[in-house]
């Protein structure tokens, strides 16, 4: 290769990154389409609604809601990992499309951790085990203890096949060594109505789903998920509190554009999504919702990515769960 041609393909190559760092530092000059990978009305589109206004002020474009749910929130993530990585496409996608459906589904049209490039995780939303007041138990001990006393014969209900409520019962299922019948709902509300009604002894489902049966005494808090007391429910222990060290399942959101998005623009969208996270009406309206306030790094959302993904992938394998 001669001096000319390096010449010539040197002053290319500026040209490009120069032309590539002017793009970011003007970031964004059109509107922003956000794939929320729910139906609508879903809590985490109704947190995504909220946001969406302080969202646009920040960045000084519209930012638009695209719903696109199906496949446990896959459909629409995967048209977010095979969309442009300019920043014009963002996805708010749970941890079944950001890591347990790796694990549940044979043929996943998208990598989580290698098509998707993190930005921020924005709320978790733990799980609440209920059981109906005649139940004669009052701790999670004494479920285990039933359960143990009584194998095969509790029913315990949650939000679907394949949810995370049901990757949570496995996981309970397992630590504890008890045997339950699986009874698995389109909903977590559902299942919460029926454990009111007495066709479940006991549930495992987002906190918001029964938060007004347990305040209304309709209800008892056995223990929640998380790794810490929740905000709503201050009073219910953690399971790992209760007598399970270690246990801890919550279903999560998180922020996500393609891979190859440009560290800047990917750096622009954090400040921005954190930002808008600690303004107060938004973190009122997720706390209503029964979910904790979440706001990480990049790299944070990564490193949950990842380590959720080794964590379910165990737990479906030893359990056998499978997604409707």
């Amino acid at each position: 290769m001669n001096f000319a041609t390096r010449g010539l393909l040197a002053a290319c190559a500026a040209l490009w990154l120069g032309a590539a760092v002017a793009q970011q530092s003007t970031y964004p000059t059109k509107s922003i389409r956000l794939i929320v990978a729910f139906q609508q009305g879903e809590s985490a589109d109704v947190l995504a609604r909220a946001m969406v206004p302080l969202l646009s002020e920040r960045l000084r474009q519209q930012v638009v809601i695209e719903n696109r749910p199906g496949m446990n929130g896959s459909m629409g993530i995967e048209t977010v990992a095979k969309s442009a990585p300019d920043g014009y496409t963002i996805g708010l996608g749970g941890a079944g499309a950001l890591a347990t459906n790796a694990s549940l589904y044979p043929k996943m049209p998208y990598d989580p951790v290698k098509d998707l490039a993190p930005v921020t995780s924005i709320a978790s939303f733990p799980f609440l085990l209920i059981a109906n007041p005649k139940l004669p138990a009052a701790t999670l001990a004494d479920v285990i203890a039933l359960a143990r006393a009584k194998p095969g014969e509790l029913l315990i209900g949650f939000g679907g096949n394949g949810t995370m409520s049901h990757l949570a019962v496995e996981l309970f299922k397992l630590m504890a060594r008890v045997q339950m019948v699986n009874v698995p709902y389109k909903s977590d509300a559902a299942a919460a109505t029926d454990a009111v009604n007495g066709k479940l002894q006991l549930a495992l489902v987002e906190v918001g789903a029964a938060l007004p049966s347990v305040k209304a005494g309709k209800l008892k808090a056995i223990a929640v998920t998380n790794p810490k007391r929740v905000f709503a429910l201050p009073d219910a222990p953690t399971f790992a509190e209760a007598g399970l060290p270690g246990f801890a399942a919550t279903d999560w959101l998180g922020i996500v554009v393609p891979a190859a998005t440009p560290d800047a623009i990917v750096a622009r969208l954090n400040a921005d999504f954190v930002a808008t996270m600690k303004r107060a009406e938004v973190r009122d309206r997720i706390i209503a919702a029964g979910a904790e306030p979440v706001a990480s790094s990049a790299v944070g959302l990564g490193a949950l990515i990842g380590a959720e993904v080794v964590k379910w992938s165990e737990v479906v394998q030893i359990s056998g769960a499978r997604a409707d």
